[in-house]
Formats: structure tokens, sequence, C-alpha cells
């Protein structure tokens, strides 16, 4: 039985820096094993977010695990409801609820300074008390991201990831249509309340970033999609420290290993995760390792510390996995990030992303190391992200 290994280091993927002499991160980093997979393997271009999707990891990261998000997406909130095991009935509601920082009423940070997931969790408590009823709840997740399942009420709206306007107004990225003015009050609610709240009290004594409201957005509602099992014949692992990726492989029958000291940042335990995704190979057909550091590093506008991300996963999680896959008869290896989350924009892009492949019965094409460039010049593009994994597998 082959062993397949998959290794996302999200929104890796980036355009020429000028800090970096016109390199892109892929470039600029010191990536020996992702090169040699590249040229060892094959590397290319997939095209991860269908046309007229917005760039999120959710309908990206959809697409590279085999599922056309066209189909089964339904949002971003349910998907992470499912991995926060939180129980919705068919007419609820799910809102992505993030802890921002808004200062001269501009979006500065989507993250509140990555605020801890016990400080988050006391705020939603708070925010339970004060805005909750029987049909508004707050649930809390991971540092900032927390969920919102409102009841009763219909909907129709646009709203915006507070990820992807960093530096805007707030007031012309609020929600818009039918019933957007609930969360509108919601959010100006949420504003009055942390003002002078203890947990803002203290990180203002620190110096970090406050929580000034909350953000909700990634509406829908509850998700369904076929398990990975039956279409491909394969029993799947996952290792992410985010809600968004625990919740999609839950609903496609994967298993989850938690690793002490996975954040979703830049900080995380990478050895610990190369460690988990090794042991679960003997058990696993299918092992597959998100990092969520580069993204968090592309929406924060700091370069250096998504190379770093980048050069991390290459050398502590990349390498072993690589290395180990080797001891079994049959294997292949996978490395790619989900979208591009260039620095310059600090936001998701829906350009297409490289991947590269090695393992057995991949023959070498181009010996290039990995980069976009070189991927775009591979003439290997595939056009409908979901048609990647089956090529993975089976090709």
């Amino acid at each position: 039985m082959t062993k397949y290994a998959i290794i996302i280091p999200d929104g890796a993927a980036d355009e020429p820096i000028e800090q970096f002499g016109g390199k892109t991160i892929f470039e600029a980093a010191e990536i020996p094993n992702i090169d040699k997979i590249s040229q060892t393997g094959r590397e290319g271009l997939v095209q991860t977010v269908p046309a007229k999707m917005s760039p999120g990891s959710d309908v990206a990261m959809m697409g590279l695990l085999g599922y056309d998000a066209q189909r089964y997406y339904t949002g971003r909130a349910p998907i992470e409801a499912v991995a926060m095991n939180i129980q919705l009935e068919p007419t609820d509601w799910v809102f992505r609820c993030n802890l921002v920082t808004i200062a001269d009423e501009k979006m500065v940070d989507h993250s509140a300074g990555h605020i801890s997931s016990a400080e988050g969790a006391k705020i939603v408590e708070d925010l339970n008390k004060i805005l909750g009823n029987e049909n508004i709840k707050f649930y809390p997740g991971v540092s900032y991201r927390h969920i919102c399942v409102i009841k009763g009420m219909d909907f129709d709206v646009y709203t915006e990831p507070p990820h992807d306007i960093i530096g805007r107004e707030v007031v012309k990225n609020l929600p818009r249509g039918k019933n957007a003015e609930l969360l509108v009050d919601l959010m100006a609610k949420s504003r009055q309340m942390l003002i002078d709240h203890d947990i803002n009290k203290i990180r203002r004594d620190l110096g970090e970033n406050t929580v000034s409201s909350i953000w909700l957005w990634g509406q829908g509602k509850k998700a369904a999609m076929d398990s990975f099992q039956s279409r491909f014949g394969l029993k799947g692992v996952a290792i992410t420290a985010v809600d968004l990726v625990r919740g999609l492989a839950k609903l496609i029958g994967f298993d989850l290993i938690k690793v002490e000291g996975a954040t979703g940042f830049a900080d995380t335990n990478y050895k610990g995760k190369a460690e988990a995704a090794i042991d679960a190979l003997d058990k696993y057909d299918l092992v597959f390792v998100h990092i969520e550091g580069p993204d968090e590093a592309g929406h924060a506008g700091n370069a250096e510390m998504k190379k770093k991300a980048v050069e991390r996963i290459d050398k502590y999680i990349v390498g072993p996995v690589y290395k180990a896959l080797q001891k079994y008869e049959s294997w292949r290896i996978l490395v790619m990030p989900d979208h591009p989350t260039p620095v310059k924009s600090q936001s998701h892009s829906g350009k297409p992303v490289p991947f590269a492949m090695a393992g057995t019965g991949i023959s070498p094409t181009m010996n290039n190391p990995f980069s976009e460039a070189y991927a775009a010049q591979s003439g290997l593009k595939i056009e409908k992200g979901c048609e990647l994994m089956e090529y993975f597998i089976k090709s």
C-alpha cells in the first residue's frame, strides 16, 4: 500500500519582494528539501480557487483536498463549527467571529495581536452574557477565531474577511444585505462593551493590541461532504492548529492529531508536527500536515517572518517526513500552499499556486528548484484544484 504525505505551508506563495532583491519568498528562502522534491519529481501550477469565488483558505483547501467548492461550499464558519463540535440545525446561520483591533476607524489587526485562547474565551463568555440570548450564541475557539450562531432569522449578506481589509476604513466594509443591520448592531455593541474590558486593561498596560470589536463574516449554513475514503480509498489523518482545517478534515472523515505547542502562528511546534506525521504513517494511508505561519506573516506584511516560517517548515517538517516516507516500499509526497498571501497586499490572492510532488512512479521533469516562476514554466497546470488530488494519488 502506498503511503502519502501532503504538507501545506498556508499562504506561502507570493510575488517578487523588493526586500529580497525581487525574489519571492520561495526563491529567497533556504528550502533544500522542497527543492529536492521539485527537482526529483514534478513541479506545476494549480488553480485552487474557482473563478468568481473568494480566495479564502476554506475554498482553496477544499479544492486541494479533492472537493469542488462550487458543489460543497456553504461558508467558512459552518466548517469551523464542525471542528468545534457545535450542533447546528439546518436553518441556523453560522458566522466566524474574529476579535479585531480597530484604530482611527480603520482595521489595524484581524487577530487583536494574536490574543491568547484563554483571553479570547473570557471575552466570548462575556459576549454571551451581554449580547447573547436564546437566538444568538457565541462559541469560543482558538486565539482570535470564534463562532457566532444566529437562529430564527434568514440572511443574504456580503461580508468582508477582516484580514483582507487591513488599513481600510471599517465603515466602508461592514456587512451589507438582507438583515445585515443585526450583524452591524452586534459589532457596534461589542465595541462599547470592550472599551473598558478587564482583558483590554491588561493588554493596554502590556503595550499589546487591544480587542476593539468583534467582526462577523464567513457566514453559511450546516455543511456536509462525502468521505475521503469512499472517494479515494485511503484512510487519512490531519495535523493542524486551525479550526478551519480541522473542520474540513472531520467533514471528509479524517482523524485528527493534536500536537502540543501547535499555535496556528509562526511560533508553532514544527518538530512536534513532523514527529506526529511520521508516527502516523504506519497507521494511516495519507497524512495531511497544515502550517498556518506563512499566511499569518503575509497578513502582517512581514516578509522576514514569512521567509523564516517557510524555512522552518522545510527543515523541521518537509525534510524529516520526506526521509521517513522512503522507508516504505511505495510512497509519494506533495508540498504546496493553498493560495498566495502576498506580503505587499497583506491579503489572499486567487492566483494559481506552485506545487511539487515526488515519489514512487513520479518521474523527474524539469530538474528546477521550487518557485512560482519555475512552476509556471513547467507546462503542467491543473485548472481545477479539485482534480489535483486524483492526479497526485493515481497518476
